[in-house]
């Protein structure tokens, strides 16, 4: 039976139902997952949609997500490899009828996971847009109520017209550090006297670049934190100015420097002060570092 075209208005369960899936995606993938996301117009609140909750998923490397195909099947999911996307694994549940999509990237391949992120925070930001693509899908679920096909290539030229706006007004530094960080961020037993990985750290640069870091831990008093990590790297890697930075707990929260790695912050320069850093992910709420270092001792 082919698929029934139906697109309602906007459900409160949506978010409900996404944090459920997102729970069974790390519990199959595990330590190969780095960050999970809800995407597509059911992560769009006020937006129209077909009642599917589209997923991304974003990976150490794909062979992992290969190889958790066994777990995804036994969660009622078909393994769908790229099925025309290349370098992604796709997976839908729910038959004719789906209820749910995954889209699985690695984790170096950012133009794949930028345009999603990007697409779904222009459309959360714009209101004109969303009714003006609400419009469109009403429309063509309407024209096709059992051509999925003709649905989709109906409101494609739109999409790609919004992606390729949101990619150029939507700032997804945060994103982008963030999975930088997860990326590194793995225990690793050095000795019986260190370990290392457990926290890790993402910085910007002012010319754009990513440096990472991770904690290590001692048995005595010369361990380092994941920031000064980062900062080390960044040193160098021959820069010094960091216009942003992000550390990340083993749960992946964001988790702010201690006063050690403010103050090594604080001390890279005059103007160190403006460096914003991440205190909560999901709200990419920041924090500028001279917020955090009140009345600092230096006149630099």
């Amino acid at each position: 039976m082919a698929q029934h075209v139906i697109v309602t208005e906007h459900q409160l369960h949506w978010a409900a139902l996404y944090e459920t899936e997102k729970r069974l995606i790390t519990e199959i993938l595990k330590d190969a997952v780095i960050a999970v996301y809800h995407i597509g117009s059911t992560a769009v609140p006020g937006l129209a949609a077909k009642p599917i909750i589209d997923i991304m998923a974003v990976v150490r490397n794909l062979a992992q997500a290969d190889d958790a195909a066994d777990g995804f099947a036994k969660a009622g999911y078909e393994y769908l490899g790229e099925f025309g996307i290349a370098g992604r694994r796709y997976l839908r549940k729910g038959g004719d009828e789906r209820t749910h999509q995954i889209h699985i990237f690695a984790a170096d391949d950012w133009p794949n996971i930028s345009r999603h992120l990007a697409f779904r925070d222009y459309m959360r930001a714009h209101a004109d847009e969303r009714e003006a693509y609400a419009a469109i899908k009403r429309a063509l679920a309407r024209q096709f109520p059992y051509d999925i096909e003709s649905y989709c290539r109906g409101k494609e030229e739109f999409v790609q017209e919004r992606q390729a706006k949101a990619l150029e007004q939507i700032c997804l530094d945060w994103d982008r550090l963030y999975i930088a960080a997860r990326l590194v961020q793995r225990e690793r037993v050095i000795s019986a006297l260190v370990q290392a990985g457990s926290v890790a750290a993402a910085l910007l640069t002012e010319s754009g670049n990513i440096y990472t870091g991770v904690c290590i831990d001692t048995a005595c008093s010369l361990g380092m934190c994941a920031e000064r990590s980062a900062i080390a790297a960044m040193i160098t890697g021959g820069e010094h100015r960091a216009k942003k930075l992000l550390a990340v707990t083993p749960g992946g929260n964001a988790v702010m420097p201690c006063g050690a790695c403010r103050e090594a912050l604080m001390q890279l320069g005059a103007d160190a002060g403006s460096t914003e850093i991440l205190c909560e992910y999901e709200t990419k709420t920041a924090v500028r570092l001279s917020s955090l270092v009140p009345q600092w001792w230096s006149p630099m």
